[in-house]
């Protein structure tokens, strides 16, 4: 049974993830065997570049400053 500090580091490293969308591949490749199990899902590394290309194409995907 976990004691109640690891719970609350569970959680704290599950809230960081989500406020920095860490969890946007996990999410994204669950998505993708769930939904279209024949399609190659793209490693993390292709991933994150077209999650960026879409977000500089359009502005509305999310603010980036730099």
């Amino acid at each position: 049974m976990r004691s109640a500090f690891q719970r609350a580091i569970s959680g704290v490293r599950w809230y960081v993830r989500e406020l920095m969308d860490e969890s946007a591949y996990d999410r994204y490749v669950a998505h993708a065997r769930r939904n279209h199990p024949d399609a190659e899902v793209p490693n993390r590394r292709d991933f994150e570049r077209m999650r960026t290309d879409r977000q500089e194409a359009d502005p509305r995907q999310g603010f980036r400053c730099c």
